[in-house]
């Protein structure tokens, strides 16, 4: 069964099945759904209007059986940011996706009544319904009410009251495995499907299968990627203690921003590390290694308990952990991984928010450290629309511009996550040259800078930082266009087995004869695609600057600042 674009006209209620373009062909994933946004959205349309589209696809890998291929790219002019934005993430509707013979799903244009709908995707094409009775539920009653609609598994996408009141934080959430969720987080997509008034999307492949042209080559070639994956020495420590294994790293290197980013070290690290939540999560029984999608051999996930031994959230990150722990001065877990389950059901990016709390809290509207404050704010505000949580909802630079604060730690009006670019100069670059906002997951330098994976480069001096960078936004574009999860890279960077492995992969799916150059072509051909529709949408080299006070602010304890001109960061670009 060949692949079919599915597209959605909210505005006539109508869909279709469509030829997949010859030019399309060859993409998946982010390559894919930012070559759609960049051809059919108009760059300078208001993002939550009827002319911005919401595109969905899988990866190249998605819907086999490759280690680690699981993750979903969603794409669309971002409200948050004004770019063009894709955002990805894990559960199992990529798999099901690719399964049901869709290439991707393009929503486009708005109801002309105020009515919410559901979309049912089949491998024979979309279904439009009317929804009533979620309208207003948080994801969680969500993906309860669907699944039990069916009598197999099925894919679901949602977003909670946060999207449906269109606040610039807003995800759209996965379903994983195990009925949790995923979020595809950063950029306030769950906004624009909210604008679309589309409450949730089910996805159901019925029978279908993907076909893969050399079956023999594609079994040989995912042994050799998975064994290099699980050998990785990052891999087994992100098995072991999921991503917050880095809370003790970054705090040891002097780049966890801690109270709204005065600060790189934070007193409570023990607290809330890695190590300790581990600890925590045996002691009440819950799941130490956990796969947020099918085939994961990496299992950095983890379902952790509340004290009475009752599932409270799954899939917390590091950098969630960070955002509410040292960034708000919160030393409890408890009430960190509380406020992530709030998070997910109401459907809002938990680092955007977190680091929207933090500016508040040097605002005075709430004092550091004050956890109990921060719930009963997602409870009674955010989750209820009020003008408070509104402006949080909106984001760090919402919460910044409404309360008058100059310490605002955004680049595009993204919150920068939790590598301080002061004392990790690799991070700056990337926060600053990203199409997409601040984004670690752009150019994730931390793996040369802190983990001395694919070689060593001291992160406290600009010297080969920019070349880093780009080799890794490169590389990283590449890889989110598979459907690969990010944290290949590590084995990727040290293992010459690795990357070659999952070229076979590709050529053996499709029967075909990618070269390493063929991957680094598409690399930048997504990068150079997504600049030009951000510079088409008014940006220009100023916007590629990191925040005033961090080339003003010494940060503790290195007592560093940026550093780097605007010459040298515009730099990035030549290739």
């Amino acid at each position: 069964m060949a692949d079919k674009i599915f597209r959605v006209n909210m505005t006539t209620l109508t869909t279709s099945v469509e030829e997949v373009p010859a030019a399309w062909a060859g993409h998946g994933g982010r390559g894919l759904t930012s070559t759609i946004v960049a051809e059919e959205v108009e760059p300078t349309c208001h993002p939550l209007g009827k002319r911005n589209k919401l595109v969905i696809a899988p990866g190249l890998l998605s819907g086999t059986v490759a280690a680690n291929s699981g993750r979903l790219s969603i794409g669309a002019k971002s409200p948050l940011t004004g770019t063009i934005k894709e955002s990805n993430a894990g559960g199992t509707s990529a798999q099901f996706l690719a399964k049901a013979g869709c290439k991707a799903i393009i929503i486009e244009g708005q109801p002309t009544e105020d009515k919410w709908y559901s979309l049912a995707v089949t491998p024979a094409g979309i279904t439009i319904t009317e929804e009533t009775k979620l309208v207003g539920k948080g994801n969680f009653d969500v993906i309860k009410s669907v699944n039990a609609k069916f009598e197999s598994k099925v894919g679901v996408l949602s977003i909670g009251q946060a999207g449906e009141m269109k606040m610039a934080a807003a995800n759209i959430s996965v379903q994983d495995p195990d009925g949790g969720l995923r979020s595809s987080g950063r950029g306030g997509l769950g906004a624009v499907m909210g604008s679309k008034k589309i409450k949730f999307i089910s996805i159901d492949p019925q029978d279908g299968t993907v076909e893969i042209a050399q079956p023999e080559e594609f079994k040989a070639a995912n042994r050799a990627f998975a064994k290099a994956l699980v050998g990785h020495p990052v891999s087994q420590a992100l098995g072991a203690y999921g991503t917050n294994v880095l809370v003790n790293i970054i705090n040891e290197s002097g780049g966890l921003p801690t109270k709204n980013f005065t600060q790189g070290q934070f007193a409570g690290h023990e607290s809330i590390s890695g190590e300790t939540m581990a600890d925590i999560i045996t002691q009440r029984g819950g799941k130490v290694k956990h796969n947020c999608h099918p085939g994961c051999v990496i299992q950095c996930s983890q379902v952790y308990n509340d004290a009475k031994g009752n599932k409270l959230t799954s899939g917390i990150e590091y950098e969630s952990i960070w955002a509410m722990g040292a960034d708000c001065c919160v030393d409890n877990l408890d009430q960190i991984a509380e406020a992530d389950q709030i998070m997910d059901d109401i459907g809002i990016d938990s680092i955007e928010t977190s680091v929207a709390m933090g500016v508040a809290m040097e605002a005075g509207v709430l004092e550091f450290g004050d956890g109990a404050g921060i719930l009963r704010i997602l409870r009674e505000e955010i989750a209820k629309g009020t003008g408070l949580g509104r402006i949080i909802g909106n984001g760090t630079g919402s919460v910044g511009r409404s309360f008058g604060i100059t310490r605002v730690p955004v680049v595009k009006n993204q919150a920068i996550p939790a590598y301080d670019p002061r004392s990790i100069k690799g991070m700056g670059i990337t926060y600053a040259t990203s199409t997409q906002g601040a984004d670690h997951t752009m150019g994730y330098t931390i793996a040369t800078n802190i983990l001395n994976v694919g070689g060593q480069l001291d992160p406290l001096s600009k010297e080969g930082q920019v070349e880093l960078s780009r080799n890794l936004q490169i590389a990283t574009a590449a890889i989110d266009s598979t459907g690969m999860c990010l944290f290949i890279a590590f084995a990727a960077l040290d293992d010459e087995t690795c990357l070659p492995a999952l070229i076979d992969l590709i050529n053996a799916r499709f029967g075909i004869a990618l070269t390493g150059d063929d991957v680094v072509n598409l690399g930048q051909y997504i990068l150079k695609t997504e600049r030009k529709f951000n510079i088409a949408a008014g940006f220009t080299e100023a916007d590629d600057r990191l925040p005033e006070f961090f080339y003003d602010e010494p940060l503790p304890p290195h007592n560093v600042v940026c550093d780097f001109t605007g010459e040298e960061i515009d730099t990035f670009w030549n290739f």
